[in-house]
């Protein structure tokens, strides 16, 4: 008779399985950066959208034109000395360029946080009182809703003198109400959380369960929202610069550049193409950004097996 005996029986060792797996308790934090760097597309969009930045805000310093200065080449294709081309009046397109880029991104920036701080806290007050506090304040964020963007953004830009910090806090002004109708409604599944009772119980206030429990759970929405809204902001600019109501001369931006340019699509096209190209990059970037973020901030994944 045969002397081995039975898989699992008494007084023999059952072979561990080669490959196990193992179950690892992360943080929030790590959980969002490991899924955040493993969107391919968004940590390129991400590399780019640096570069792009440091490239609008660090290179006028090292470049030897001034977006300003008159150079004695005119309507020059481009060139290793101007790489971008120059226009009839011999500005090197290049270095505005690098101007416009850096007047819509600082106008896009703002627009994105004046939005989105005033945003959350208005609906995070508004979903943590609900009621009658609630309905006021959310038909006001209605009636902002209702504002046309474009045609008040127009008028106040109009006698703003195209500053590009007024259109900022004008765009804002009328777009941080989708922020807010986000916020609250999570904030309104968020106040019936375990962890919110425990802070009323141990004597929290009001503003420290608001801006100490609530708005730091709602972070991920809350980003996710920022991200967008930068792309918003500078298409709206691009598109009130292009009708002649944003910024102005002697100052540039992106979409002033376009609409400079396009009596010159023929003759010079790259006085249109390429700050449109940025336009459409920086757009595209800051979304691709904003889908990693959305995915990075799934709350379905708690768990990375190993």
């Amino acid at each position: 008779m045969s002397d081995t005996k039975a898989p699992g029986s008494a007084g023999t060792e059952v072979p561990r399985a080669e490959h196990e797996f193992t179950v690892k308790q992360r943080s929030q934090t790590q959980m969002v950066l490991r899924r955040f760097v493993r969107h391919r597309a968004a940590m390129i969009s991400l590399v780019v959208f640096v570069l792009i930045v440091l490239w609008a805000f660090i290179g006028p310093y090292l470049w030897h034109y001034s977006y300003q200065k008159y150079t004695p080449d005119n309507s020059q294709a481009p060139s290793a000395k101007h790489p971008f081309g120059t226009d009839s009046s011999g500005y090197d397109a290049y270095a505005q360029v690098m101007r416009g880029t850096q007047t819509s991104l600082k106008v896009a920036i703002l627009i994105a946080l004046g939005s989105t701080v005033l945003g959350a806290v208005w609906g995070a007050i508004a979903g943590f009182y609900r009621g009658i506090v609630d309905s006021i304040m959310m038909r006001i964020a209605d009636l902002v809703l209702t504002l046309p963007l474009f045609a008040i953004a127009l008028v106040i830009s109009s006698r703003s003198g195209g500053s590009w910090y007024w259109i900022a806090v004008v765009v804002a002004g009328l777009t941080w109400a989708y922020v807010s109708r986000i916020v609250r409604s999570t904030v309104l599944s968020l106040r019936e959380k375990e962890f919110v009772e425990a802070a009323r119980a141990l004597g929290a206030s009001d503003t420290r369960i608001i801006f100490g429990h609530l708005l730091p759970n709602s972070l991920g929405p809350i980003i996710v929202n920022a991200t967008i809204l930068v792309a918003t902001g500078i298409l709206t600019e691009t598109a009130l610069s292009f009708l002649g109501f944003g910024v102005q001369p002697p100052d540039t931006s992106l979409g002033l550049l376009v609409a400079q340019a396009q009596t010159a699509v023929d003759t010079r096209p790259w006085l249109f193409y390429i700050p449109g190209a940025f336009i459409i990059a920086i757009a595209l970037t800051i979304n691709f950004i904003g889908d990693g973020l959305r995915d990075a901030f799934d709350p379905r994944q708690q768990r990375v097996r190993q």
